[in-house]
């Protein structure tokens, strides 16, 4: 059986390599495949909730790949590795690891020197982690729980509303988000903070 998947406006698109990886072959639909993801994600975001983390633990690139294996792992072969092909979004495939410790380093760099507001480094980093897009799929999912985590676990805060919407799905709140994204490539971080507690 092929996947036949169809994408919405936001959405990266998988290749046939990346599509080989799926690891549930009764699998021929985007409703099935988002049922999976979510039912995966969900077991990722109850493993978070449950466990504590160090701050020097969770601003690492290792512990970025365990939470996106943890999120998509039961469904991708590739789920917290890196991705081999370029996008129509992120960084040169080869650029990744680069981009990731910069992140990091300057995420670290906030943090000890309280440069923001606990809401904006964990939307600063969200939104620069979208950006690199690390992953073949998943990015801006994986993006949102790790802004969760770095909020809860590294500022015992909260975690983030993010419209109370599911944002895979097409509809104004996906428009909201994706209008909040594009300000902050700009420049402009507010609207995705002000979204992410909406």
């Amino acid at each position: 059986m092929e996947l036949n998947l169809e994408y919405i406006t936001g959405q990266t698109s998988l290749d046939e390599e990346e599509k080989e990886g799926l690891l549930i072959p009764t699998i021929t639909t985007r409703g099935e495949l988002d049922e999976f993801e979510q039912q995966n994600i969900e077991q990722a975001i109850s493993w978070s909730m449950k466990r504590s983390f160090k701050s020097n633990t969770i601003f690492t690139a290792e512990f970025i790949q365990i939470v996106h294996k943890r999120m998509y792992g039961d469904v991708w072969a590739w789920a917290g590795k890196f991705r081999k092909t370029n996008k129509n979004i992120g960084v040169d495939k080869w650029q990744i690891p680069t981009e990731l410790r910069y992140l990091i380093d300057d995420t670290k760099f906030w943090y000890t020197n309280n440069n923001y507001h606990p809401d904006e480094l964990a939307i600063r980093f969200k939104h620069r982690l979208v950006a690199i897009h690390c992953f073949p799929n998943g990015n801006g999912r994986h993006s949102r729980l790790m802004a969760d985590i770095i909020i809860e676990k590294v500022f015992k805060l909260p975690a983030f509303t993010w419209g109370m919407a599911d944002l895979v799905k097409q509809g104004d709140t996906r428009t909201v988000y994706l209008a909040a994204i594009k300000a902050a490539d700009n420049g402009n971080i507010e609207p995705l903070l002000k979204f992410a507690r909406s």
